[in-house]
């Protein structure tokens, strides 16, 4: 597959469209109200989700969403989330991702980042 890589976000409570892509949920919480075997999730990715620490320092406040972007781009270099960023890549590589969370914003959510990071093909901002 050429080119950059097809990854789309949404919201894991929304409904999947037709021939969407395979969905990925990149939350280290399990979405409330949602059952395990529930079609909106698809695949889950815990380890791709920042750390709990990054999760509650960020909050989701606006104004912290390029110093958490940064931090979070850092720790996907190591460990865990290294793999399971390797993983999501290889995924991107087979056809169309969407990458799924309960983030209300999508535009300051941890998918927002790993989308950018997809689509650079590695590069870190």
């Amino acid at each position: 597959m050429g080119g950059r890589p097809n990854v789309a976000l949404a919201r894991v409570y929304d409904e999947p469209a037709p021939d969407e892509g395979e969905r990925v949920l990149v939350d280290r919480l399990w979405p409330r109200g949602m059952r395990k075997d529930d079609p909106r999730v698809g695949r889950w990715l815990p380890a791709v989700a920042p750390s709990t620490e990054l999760r509650r320092w960020y909050s989701h406040k606006s104004e912290r969403f390029d110093e958490f972007a940064a931090r979070y781009a850092k720790e996907l270099e190591s460990g865990d989330g290294a793999e399971a960023l390797a993983e999501l890549r290889a995924l991107t590589g087979k056809g169309a991702v969407v990458l799924v969370t309960a983030s209300r914003d999508l535009e300051i959510s941890q998918a927002a980042v790993l989308c950018q990071l997809l689509s650079r093909k590695g590069r870190q901002t």
